[in-house]
């Protein structure tokens, strides 16, 4: 029992070496490829790269960070970036109140909750200038053209009213 134990350890240190050291050789070349000739940018790099694949290994959001991976696959720094980036709209977007124009803003991005989060920020600005808006005849023309877009009917009511 001890043996296979002892076995399974190994092994799975072993592939762990396997993987930091691709992973390691895989930076490397990626921060060669960003500075060729700049030794002390390559190193910058490097570190840069190796601390946001070691956080990125620790995140508990798998879809989020998946969204990181595809965004930019090989760059690391970029996948952490994005990856916050990306939890922080998503946590966003939980609080927010407006359910009409936070389903608008899924429908259109379903998957890039920052971009959910912009588009429910504009929209819910717009609905409400919307709502104050005092000549009646521009506010018909642009309700009617696009009854359910607030960003485009504040323009078109502003293109009409001024």
């Amino acid at each position: 029992m001890k043996k296979i134990l002892f076995s399974i350890v190994l092994l799975f240190l072993t592939a762990n070496l396997a993987i930091s050291a691709s992973i390691e050789s895989e930076v490397r070349e990626f921060a060669s490829r960003e500075y060729p000739n700049d030794s002390k940018m390559e190193q910058y790099i490097y570190k840069k790269q190796i601390a946001a694949y070691n956080y990125l290994i620790t995140v508990k959001d798998l879809e989020v960070k998946k969204f990181a991976s595809r965004e930019y696959t090989y760059d690391y720094s970029m996948q952490k970036y994005i990856y916050d980036k990306q939890l922080a709209a998503k946590s966003y977007m939980k609080t927010v109140a407006d359910i009409e124009i936070k389903t608008l803003a899924i429908r259109d991005y379903p998957h890039d909750y920052s971009m959910q989060k912009y588009i429910y920020d504009k929209q819910l600005a717009a609905k409400r200038y919307m709502a104050a808006v005092t000549n009646k005849n521009a506010k018909i023309k642009a309700t009617r053209k696009y009854p359910y877009d607030y960003s485009m009917q504040k323009y078109i009511y502003d293109k009409f009213a001024y």
